[in-house]
């Protein structure tokens, strides 16, 4: 039985490998392409090291509920719920966790930190940029130089500095760091367009 395998030319189309004849490529749904277009989407993603991190705390969350289920078994309900509270606790922190950076939108530009977040109507920012500074090496208290991507507000203070090259974004990686901010610039210079 023949597999209609695609096979992407040099041209842009596709051919049927079976037959050789030329196959137009699918089309994204309209109602997929409303929905990418108004939604929140982070313009780099997330560094080896956060997500590492994100699964080191799902790890210990899958350990804290095993542990919650036989502590159930053994007859300690109350235990049990103390087990799950922990794991859902620690749960929401990894999702946090693996969230944290700045968002992009049409209705304007979300920071996400680990317990707090700002989001910033297009009109309010005035724009995006990279600047050497002081930063956190891994948000730690510890400082060294680095690069961090600074929000400018029209009105008051620029945000807290959130994204750096010493983050767990970008530790160790200053290409994609700069890759990263010229994204960011790009998405905001779009949308405020």
């Amino acid at each position: 039985m023949p597999l209609p395998f695609l096979t992407a030319d040099r041209d842009g189309a596709a051919t049927d490998v079976a037959t050789g004849t030329a196959v137009s490529p699918p089309r994204e749904a309209p109602e997929d392409m409303y929905e990418s277009r108004h939604r929140w989407r982070r313009p780099y993603h997330p560094g080896p090291l956060r997500v590492g991190g994100t699964a080191v705390v799902l790890l210990l969350a899958a350990c804290v509920l095993f542990s919650g289920v036989i502590i159930a078994l053994a007859g300690s309900l109350p235990g049990a719920g103390v087990c799950a509270a922990v794991a859902a606790l620690l749960i929401t922190i990894a999702v946090r966790l693996v969230r944290t950076g700045i968002w992009v939108g049409p209705k304007g530009l979300r920071q996400l930190s680990l317990l707090s977040g700002t989001t910033l109507p297009w009109a309010d920012v005035a724009g995006v940029r990279t600047v050497q500074q002081p930063v956190r090496l891994l948000g730690l208290p510890r400082t060294v130089q680095g690069q961090v991507l600074v929000v400018e507000r029209t009105q008051g203070t620029a945000l807290p500095a959130l994204v750096s090259d010493r983050g767990a974004d970008f530790l160790g990686r200053p290409r994609a760091f700069a890759e990263a901010g010229l994204a960011v610039e790009d998405q905001v210079a779009e949308f405020k367009g």
